[in-house]
């Protein structure tokens, strides 16, 4: 099959079986990207997980675009990212369309309350994928917990400690 309409069929995929936006893909890219086609290496993708996370747009679509790129040059990130968009755009326009028909019924309400823990679950199970890749040796760790503790527990913005653990990074790793 051409890597064209692999990317897209994969990206597809990501995108139609993915609740809760691009964290909660994280895991499904991963295996696809990684475990099943190869198109880059799991340290490649932490790499561009971090990128995607400090540039403007949404997660998934910057991962698709640059996976796309990496396996089929730009017509590859242009159908990798038409990919992993075409069912949210799909599935938008069906819920626009009966949504204010069901939002009342008690069957979507209970719907919706099983969905959530599921997401969250899917966002931890990233994380906990990513932190398993990234936290190499005792540097990471006290970069991971140092931006942990002050993303937490003082009013920073994500912006500088990002730059703050980019700054660590360089003095830490020398």
């Amino acid at each position: 099959m051409p890597i064209l309409i692999q990317l897209y069929l994969t990206f597809f995929k990501i995108g139609l079986f993915s609740f809760g936006g691009g964290y909660a893909m994280i895991p499904l890219m991963e295996k696809e990207v990684v475990r099943i086609h190869g198109w880059l290496t799991l340290s490649q993708m932490v790499d561009i997980i971090a990128i995607s996370q400090m540039t403007p747009g949404p997660i998934a679509i910057n991962l698709a675009t640059f996976v796309g790129y990496q396996a089929g040059g730009f017509w590859g990130s242009v159908g990798a990212t038409i990919g992993v968009i075409t069912p949210s755009f799909l599935i938008v326009l069906l819920i626009a369309k009966f949504y204010s028909r069901f939002r009342e019924w008690e069957t979507m309400q209970r719907v919706f309350k099983g969905i959530r823990p599921m997401v969250v679950a899917l966002i931890g199970s990233a994380g906990l994928s990513i932190a398993q890749s990234s936290m190499v040796d005792a540097k990471a760790v006290i970069i991971g917990v140092c931006s942990f503790l002050v993303l937490q527990y003082a009013q920073v913005s994500p912006l500088f400690v990002i730059l703050g653990a980019g700054l660590l990074g360089v003095i830490l790793y020398r």
